[in-house]
């Protein structure tokens, strides 16, 4: 396994052809309009993905992203393809809860990903996100559960490229991967070799961790994102916010991304309550976002 500590990660990107990964676009010439940006679908109800994959398209994101278990849902009505494709509108990526904590489980979780793994690619998309089980955060012990998480992560995500996607790890609040702390552990002890790092910068900086250091530490390790910000002031949107009016640095973390390649895409989110969802329309949010992307620079559609 090609396993590395957070230094020696560091010391070879600064001493090595990797270098360049690290520094701002402005200095390599890069710009906002070199990234194509897609969306998650988790701002509108899942039973209305149909809807959310129509909105996407026409506010110009290139790519979107739902759940696994919204495309388990679809593949009765014969798939999400047939609406993505209505719609051109390519699927990049699912968002799949693994449970990595309860070892008893791994040959299940296993499978399950596999079946997850197998409607990604079948709706045509790439990367398997990887989200960590919720735990009680009040009694939860990171280091009691470390191996199991470790040892599952490996597992899983061999088998998820064992079919042809890309895995990537996306540190989440409430969950057994928490904080910068729990993230950069795990990190440092996954196998790089088959997978990868999804951060999501605005859950970062909900648990308090500064979303540019750790998306710039790990750099190499990013081949998706979901780009969120964070105000912390409306629950109905579990306390995230359209993109520019919140805590996250956004062009920072885009000019880290800027002219890198990467097997996924960087995909804006913003939470809506299913239970208390907010009174502005999804799209509407959506649009918020959007326009400010625009306004800084990057590139959608026509």
């Amino acid at each position: 396994m090609d396993r590395i500590d957070r230094r020696t990660f560091i010391t070879r990107i600064a001493t090595g052809s990797s270098a360049a990964a690290l520094l701002p676009s402005y200095l390599l010439g890069a710009s906002f309009a070199d990234l194509s940006i897609g969306y998650t679908g988790i701002t509108w109800p899942n039973d209305q993905v149909n809807d959310a994959i129509a909105a996407c398209a026409e506010l110009g994101f290139y790519g979107f992203e739902t759940f696994g278990e919204v495309l388990n849902q679809w593949e009765s009505k014969g798939g999400l393809l047939p609406v993505l494709q209505k719609n051109h509108l390519p699927l990049v990526s699912g968002y799949c809860t693994v449970n990595l904590t309860d070892s008893g489980r791994l040959q299940e979780t296993v499978e399950r990903a596999v079946r997850w793994a197998k409607l990604i690619k079948q709706a045509g998309g790439r990367i398997f996100v990887l989200g960590p089980n919720p735990v009680s955060r009040a009694t939860y012990n990171f280091a009691e559960n470390k191996a199991s998480i470790v040892a599952t992560l490996n597992e899983v995500s061999k088998a998820v490229t064992d079919q042809g996607l890309t895995a990537v790890l996306h540190q989440h609040t409430g969950t057994c991967v928490e904080t910068r702390d729990e993230t950069y552990a795990t990190l440092d002890a996954i196998d790089h070799n088959t997978l990868k790092f999804g951060p999501d910068v605005g859950q970062l900086t909900k648990g308090g961790a500064d979303a540019v250091k750790v998306v710039r530490d790990y750099l190499p390790l990013v081949q998706h994102m979901h780009l969120k910000d964070f105000d912390g002031k409306d629950p109905r949107l579990v306390d995230y916010c359209p993109l520019g009016q919140g805590k996250v640095d956004v062009p920072a973390i885009l000019n880290l991304m800027a002219g890198r390649r990467i097997s996924g895409m960087v995909m804006v989110e913003l939470d809506n309550d299913p239970k208390n969802p907010s009174s502005t329309p999804p799209s509407e949010l959506a649009g918020q976002s959007r326009a400010y992307l625009k306004k800084i620079g990057v590139k959608l559609r026509a």
